[in-house]
């Protein structure tokens, strides 16, 4: 019954950010189709904000009327809507219209709204929701999460996204050609046909919400059954209690012991194996401190750094932007199980992690600021650089987010729902940072991939 409720949890977490994690990891191949091209990453990530509203309705609702707003129906709710919103992206994703002037791919930007306002809310629900079941479900949980990112990832590199080549075409004496060399020819860019399109992509990530669907509904039943059984221990515990609390009294039994019985029934009734609420306590300063590095480092996962991804990746080629998407997106899932294995509470060790993942995400934001020229770009090891650099910034900081999630867990219902919403509100402060830097100013520039004209 444990492996099998495991089993539940894990799939449960996939459905948290598989939406958008499939959609970042197909933008090599997306940004070539739709008319945003480079840009199209800023859009996504003030998409991703916008789409606050969804988590600030239900913290809202959790302060001023708590209990009034089901987590239950909530999640069924934005289930059934990533799920139609991924069937109609498989169909309408390419559709276009002009908007003051300009073409936008109004189908993709619209319903990647939706599929936003899904996987923001499930930061305060599908969290919360596992404090209904016991303490060890919560890594495994963590785990499904990171398998959002790791299972598009594998399916974009089986898909061969974005691959890319180099074409001379003769030049027509009646055309003026831009690039064009003095022998006649001209460098033209041409991508290779996916080995299957972004259709199949999008159905195969509906497919992975209906599973999240499926395991949600028998979680449900889990947690109701662990309800009744922990009816029976609270009653069980109340009745020992009389006799036993002047043997603990006469054999001095510190304060603690009591109090930690006491709040594991409050907190749904079960012992904690581990030992959650009695093993560090607090301040007020330590408690500030895990905010702000959780709003930090998902201001920089989920704002700052992706809406420039393709100024850092794109000039070292196709191939690297791609590695990156994909092999980032495998670090998550990566942090988590070294998380499981090797867990660390000390906010010490925590903060030096995040410091050296954001020296990983300076890196790449260095390289997005030299676009369309960065350093080693005509290096092969520029291409294995910037891919390691991808994936080491993604996973120090996810293990980093990984026991804030654990440590918070420990603590409270509310603690873990307030850690959400400063999650959305880190990633929003991000992201509307970089959107005019990159949209309005242009700070970042992209160019042709196969004429740089990068001095050597």
């Amino acid at each position: 019954m444990a492996f099998l409720t495991h089993l539940l949890a894990c799939l449960f977490g996939t459905g948290a950010w598989v939406a958008i994690n499939g959609l970042w990891v197909e933008l090599p191949l997306i940004v070539n189709d739709l008319p945003e091209g480079w840009y199209l990453p800023s859009y996504l990530t003030i998409l991703i904000q916008m789409a606050n509203i969804g988590p600030l309705f239900v913290t809202v609702m959790h302060k001023v009327k708590p209990g009034l707003v089901k987590e239950i129906a909530v999640i069924y709710i934005i289930i059934a809507l990533g799920i139609m919103a991924l069937f109609l992206l498989a169909f309408f994703w390419k559709e276009t219209t002009w908007i003051a002037g300009q073409m936008h791919s109004t189908g993709f930007l619209i319903l990647t709204f939706f599929l936003s306002v899904v996987d923001c809310t499930s930061s305060v629900t599908f969290l919360p929701f596992m404090m209904q079941l016991q303490p060890k479900y919560i890594t495994t949980y963590f785990i499904g999460e990171g398998l959002s990112g790791l299972i598009p990832g594998l399916l974009s590199l089986i898909q061969g996204v974005g691959m890319m080549k180099c074409v001379n075409i003769t030049r027509n004496d009646n055309t003026t050609w831009l690039n064009a060399t003095d022998d006649g020819y001209h460098i033209e860019t041409q991508y290779l046909p996916a080995n299957f399109s972004v259709q199949v992509f999008m159905f195969l990530l509906s497919i992975m919400m209906l599973c999240c669907l499926v395991a949600f509904f028998f979680l449900t039943r889990v947690s109701q059954e662990d309800s009744s059984n922990t009816s029976l221990l609270q009653s069980t515990v109340t009745l020992n209690s009389y006799s036993t609390t002047d043997i603990e009294v006469s054999c001095n039994t510190g304060p603690s012991d009591t109090n930690k019985s006491t709040e594991d029934i409050h907190h749904g009734g079960r012992m904690s194996s581990d030992s959650d609420n009695n093993l560090v306590n607090y301040s007020w300063a330590h408690y500030a401190l895990i905010y702000f590095l959780t709003g930090w480092v998902n201001a920089l996962t989920n704002g700052v750094l992706p809406s420039i991804q393709t100024y850092s990746c794109m000039p070292y080629g196709n191939l690297a932007y791609h590695l990156s998407a994909a092999l980032g997106s495998m670090a998550n899932p990566l942090a988590c199980l070294i998380a499981l294995f090797l867990p660390s509470r000390s906010l010490i060790i925590l903060v030096l992690l995040s410091v050296v993942g954001t020296g990983f995400g300076a890196y790449n934001m260095m390289t997005a600021v030299m676009s369309p020229c960065p350093i080693l770009q005509d290096s092969n090891w520029g291409v294995v650089l910037i891919v390691i650099s991808w994936i080491l910034f993604i996973g120090t900081l996810s293990y980093v987010k990984v026991m804030i999630g654990v440590i918070l867990r420990s603590r409270s219902h509310s603690a873990l729902v307030w850690c959400g919403a400063v999650v959305q509100l880190g990633s929003m402060i991000g992201a509307l940072v970089m959107f005019p830097l990159v949209n309005v100013y242009s700070f970042f520039r992209s160019a042709d991939l196969c004429n740089m004209n990068c001095p050597r």
